[in-house]
């Protein structure tokens, strides 16, 4: 494999990290979280959906008896802000191998009215407790080793508005999906990279769930500009991560009527694929 990341000097763990304070839920009465989404999380001019989706996978986990994510849905209703926002859980159904709930997050309106933000669905279970048979057909994505591809620190010119979320990723391009960057997209609407946490923290499951969805748009290198907001994201979580940098595919092929779909495949360390996705999105074509 190649090399580990090059990350800050004391790393960070799971259970004390950056991510873990921005995701953290606080139990304020059966089924209530209160939780402060952090500025730390945005791109451009909104909160990153992947992170939204692992702040309630959180409140989701602590709510439900089991503490894996197996496959969580979310449809992104209204844009989600900086600031407090409420978690409120209902669990659907618990059993001996799954475990299901949902949970909406809300935040208030200028006249304090409480406003819908995220609307998710999804069972749990124990990732440990899997069998290791693997049948599969699928392999790797083909990533040039990370002294061969580029970070966002290496753009000739920053992202206009906020950025904030790239100083807490570690992420690494394939030079072969950077085309939009030089302003010569591939049309291709492919982007793979290496990633990880700027703090070096390793993967777990619900960092999975920001995983899928912390690179750069397909977007892009189909040739459009600007924000691709998030309609529908479903995440399959398929293993517990080992440690070290992770392997990130997505792929569009079909934009139509102004929305398209990215398929992702998240990979670990072990060549192990550890979570898979698909989202619907709503693309810019003015």
């Amino acid at each position: 494999m190649p090399e580990a990341a090059s990350v800050q000097a004391t790393r960070a763990t799971i259970g004390d990290s950056e991510f873990d304070r921005d995701t953290a839920v606080t139990l304020r009465a059966p089924g209530v979280y209160d939780v402060d989404l952090s500025a730390g999380w945005t791109i451009i001019t909104a909160v990153n959906g992947g992170y939204l989706l692992a702040v309630l996978g959180r409140a989701l986990a602590d709510a439900l008896p089991h503490s894996d994510p197996f496959t969580v849905s979310a449809h992104y209703l209204t844009a989600s802000q900086p600031g407090p926002a409420v978690v409120r859980t209902d669990v659907v159904r618990t059993g001996r191998t799954l475990s299901t709930g949902q949970a909406s997050l809300f935040q208030y309106d200028d006249e304090g009215r409480e406003v819908e933000r995220i609307r998710v669905l999804a069972s749990y279970g124990d990732l440990d407790a899997l069998p290791d048979d693997v049948r599969t057909t699928a392999r790797p994505p083909a990533i040039p080793s990370m002294d061969q591809c580029f970070g966002p620190q290496d753009a000739p010119a920053p992202i206009p508005g906020s950025s904030a979320i790239t100083d807490r990723l570690f992420l690494k391009l394939d030079p072969a999906t950077l085309g939009w960057a030089l302003g010569a997209p591939s049309g291709k609407g492919e982007m793979r990279a290496w990633f990880g946490l700027a703090d070096g923290r390793d993967a777990d499951p619900l960092s999975l769930l920001l995983a899928v969805d912390a690179l750069p748009p397909t977007a892009f290198e189909i040739g459009l500009s600007g924000w691709v907001p998030t309609v529908e994201l479903t995440v399959h979580v398929r293993c517990r991560p080992a440690p070290g940098p992770l392997r990130v595919s997505i792929i569009t092929r079909n934009l139509a009527g102004g929305f398209l779909e990215e398929d992702a495949e998240v990979w670990d360390s072990a060549d192990r694929l550890v979570a898979q996705s698909r989202q619907l999105a709503r693309a810019r074509l003015g």
